[in-house]
């Protein structure tokens, strides 16, 4: 997959250091991986949540952050949405973001 705007997560590490080692681990595991649809995703990330739009939920840093991604299958490219604490993804519509 191709991942597009990496900054964004090398920007919030930088403020939330416990969040580097898990978001490096899912940056390589995303950018490895071949998600043709949503239940590609769902095999290997049981607690992700599929939302409308091709978005898609991830439980970062033994569910501590929130990674919102959109991800366009049919060219295998991941659009990072937003990452945060629970508190800001609870203050955002995670299907619009």
């Amino acid at each position: 997959m191709r991942i597009i705007a990496r900054k964004t997560l090398r920007d919030f590490w930088r403020v939330h250091a416990d969040s580097e080692q898990p978001l490096r681990a899912w940056f390589h595991e995303a950018k490895n991986a071949d998600w043709a649809q949503p239940s590609d995703v769902k095999d290997r990330y049981r607690h992700a949540s599929i939302l409308g739009d091709d978005r898609v939920v991830f439980d970062i840093a033994g569910n501590k952050y929130r990674l919102i991604v959109k991800i366009n299958y049919p060219y295998r490219v991941v659009y990072i949405r937003f990452i945060g604490m629970h508190a800001e993804y609870d203050r955002i519509d995670a299907e619009t973001v």
